[in-house]
């Protein structure tokens, strides 16, 4: 159930993370990259790794998008 959960979350911050790729709202991935986490921390969990995983790659993209455009952009 929590690698469920913790799939959705990272799903739904994906789809939250696809506005943050473009310039100017880059800063958005401020909120983002800690909802991600908190899906990992959620996954931690469940004796499954899909959800924890996944989230994990969801705050490495943000966390890159936040370092390629300098923390702002």
């Amino acid at each position: 159930m929590f690698n469920i959960l913790s799939a959705l979350i990272g799903l739904a911050t994906l789809i939250c993370m696809i506005p943050a790729v473009f310039p100017l709202l880059g800063a958005l991935n401020w909120l983002l990259v800690p909802v991600a986490l908190f899906g990992a921390f959620v996954g931690l969990f469940s004796a499954k790794t899909g959800g924890r995983n996944f989230c994990l790659i969801v705050a490495g993209f943000g966390a890159l998008r936040l370092f390629l455009g300098g923390g702002i952009f």
